[in-house]
């Protein structure tokens, strides 16, 4: 993952703000009542596809794996939490966004705490250090 403030920011944005989304849409299609189980399902699948082109209008400005695998993650977990909550109790519209932008900032977290994890421990270039042929 780029490391330049404005990627970072990038991928932070679209994942908290393609969560609320997605979240949001969520929330429009689940009825209250409905079974909990097929609600998870369903909403992770729509949540997926709902992201596919949030992935291609955010990944032509940061990056397409940067933003794909994050936001396909977020549209999982966004569909499913937002989707079983609204089949359990009547929610706003601003709780499916707020709660699908917390399930966007947990899943950019997560993937950068495992990205750094598999790389492993990167070193810095020394400034002056690096030979210029």
């Amino acid at each position: 993952m780029d490391q330049r403030l404005f990627f970072v920011l990038g991928d932070l944005g679209a994942s908290i703000a393609g969560g609320a989304l997605i979240g949001w849409l969520i929330w429009l299609l689940t009825p209250l009542g409905w079974n909990m189980l097929l609600v998870m399902v369903a909403a992770m699948l729509l949540g997926m596809v709902f992201a596919i082109p949030l992935s291609l209008l955010f990944g032509s400005l940061f990056g397409a794996m940067e933003v794909m695998v994050p936001l396909m993650l977020t549209g999982m977990v966004a569909g499913m939490v937002v989707g079983m909550h609204a089949t359990m109790t009547p929610i706003g519209g601003a709780l499916a966004l707020l709660e699908g932008a917390v399930c966007g900032l947990a899943c950019i977290v997560a993937v950068w705490v495992m990205n750094n994890h598999i790389r492993g421990p990167q070193a810095l270039p020394l400034r002056g250090s690096l030979k210029h042929d």
